[in-house]
């Protein structure tokens, strides 16, 4: 491993015009390639003037009919069911590459979004060079902090201008004893710009110039290098990719690509079970399977999560704008949410009003009122993005009973879901000022 001093350069070099060297950016278009962690096998396009496109369809349909090929990874991804922090998580650190790289599922354990915890921590330690994602956010909203500071710097240089220009006009002409004649105090042994402003060392510069001098001297470099050869080895990956209870059910039951074990019991999950505990989990504390209801937490947000999953979209946790999931068309790295989804239960069918006390108690659930819809929609306006109300259609008693076998439980996961439907209301808000003809 070794170090060039040639291709840097010191602040000072650097504010003269010099252009540091970035680092090259990752192509993002071939790193996320595939939209989910399966394999898929589309037919050849058809040419219309061509006829020969005719029999290449035809022999890749018999191709792929006589011997096909494999969707699915030949060993199921394996994760762990944690009870404490209603999640699962994904240790094998290729596993989370691969679902993080093909889906964006999941978050980095010690990471805002993408697992890069140790790549954060080899540039910290100097192992490596550039930024991370979450660097580049921290210096942008440094920038912006900067810039705003900036902003009202100048904001008090005029005004003591306007100060400084009403001062001349003062009756009997008096100027202070270090007051100049355009009216801006005058500091002994600080220079002043043009407007008179004093121009004052920065601190920063002077501790950056004094350590650049001083990482220069090569000598002083070797045992650097050899520390940094050694802990580049030495650094273990300390994170862990953590799926939410949808995630980890869609890519269970709906693309059977994960397996899960109970991590407490290190036992095998079945669909069925799984279902169950992510049900009882929804809640806190935990209810019990008997006291299961058909408005479960789980059940509304998991048929909104696998309907626009199955529509195209990556779906991602909207807590924080105050939503139940963002919808990205194609994900977090190429562009910012299209979409905000609330999902809110719907009890149409005639049973949630057969008696006072489930009207009551279906009120309570369903009734918001128009200043939380107001201060949500304003929310997604101010960053930009469309609110969506995503209401679920409850179904009854009797038609869940349908779909459980003797013993209670549910043994289809499919049919049960089934039951389910989806009604989508997009709203935007309207501002007059913006909308006046």
């Amino acid at each position: 491993m070794g170090i060039s001093f040639e291709a840097h350069a010191s602040p000072t070099q650097r504010e003269a015009g010099s252009r540091p060297i970035q680092p090259s950016r990752p192509n993002y278009n071939k790193l996320h390639a595939q939209p989910l962690p399966i394999n898929t096998y589309p037919l050849p396009p058809l040419i219309p003037h061509n006829p020969l496109s005719l029999l290449h369809i035809a022999f890749t349909y018999l191709l792929q009919v006589l011997v096909p090929p494999a969707s699915h990874p030949p060993i199921p991804f394996r994760g762990y069911f944690s009870h404490e922090t209603r999640s699962i998580h994904i240790t094998d650190h290729a596993t989370a590459r691969i679902l993080w790289e093909q889906g964006f599922f999941g978050k980095g354990s010690l990471s805002r979004s993408e697992p890069a915890w140790l790549e954060r921590e080899k540039i910290r330690q100097g192992v490596l060079a550039g930024n991370t994602n979450e660097d580049v956010t921290r210096m942008r909203r440094e920038e912006r902090k900067q810039f705003k500071n900036e902003r009202a710097r100048k904001e008090r240089e005029v005004i003591e201008e306007k100060l400084a220009e009403e001062a001349k006009v003062m009756p009997n002409g008096f100027q202070g004893d270090n007051q100049g004649a355009d009216g801006h105090i005058n500091m002994p042994g600080v220079a002043h710009t043009s407007s008179g402003s004093p121009v004052l060392p920065r601190e920063d510069e002077r501790r950056a110039d004094s350590l650049w001098n001083k990482l220069t001297d090569a000598d002083a470099y070797e045992p650097v290098v050899k520390l940094l050869e050694q802990r580049q080895n030495d650094i273990l990956n300390q994170e862990h990719l953590q799926l939410t209870l949808e995630e980890a059910f869609f890519l269970a039951y709906g693309l059977g690509v994960l397996d899960i074990q109970d991590l407490s019991t290190r036992a095998n999950l079945s669909i069925s079970n799984l279902f169950s505990l992510c049900r009882s989990n929804s809640y806190f504390p935990p209810q019990k399977s008997k006291y299961l209801s058909p408005d479960d937490p789980f059940l509304l947000s998991y048929v909104v999560y696998h309907h626009f999953r199955s529509l195209g979209w990556v779906v991602r946790p909207g807590i924080k704008f105050a939503v139940h999931h963002l919808l990205y068309n194609r994900g977090p790295v190429f562009t910012h949410a299209e979409f905000a989804v609330i999902v809110l239960p719907s009890y149409t069918h005639t049973y949630w009003n057969s008696t006072p006390e489930l009207r009551s108690a279906v009120e309570r659930k369903a009734k918001k009122s128009w200043w939380w819809l107001h201060c949500v929609n304003r929310v997604q306006a101010h960053v930009r993005k469309s609110l969506v109300l995503v209401y679920v259609e409850v179904p009854s008693p009797e038609e869940i009973g349908r779909t459980l076998d003797d013993s209670g439980e549910v043994a289809d996961v499919g049919r049960f879901l089934r039951t389910y439907r989806v009604r989508e209301l997009t709203l935007k808000r309207w501002t007059p000022n913006r909308t006046r003809g």
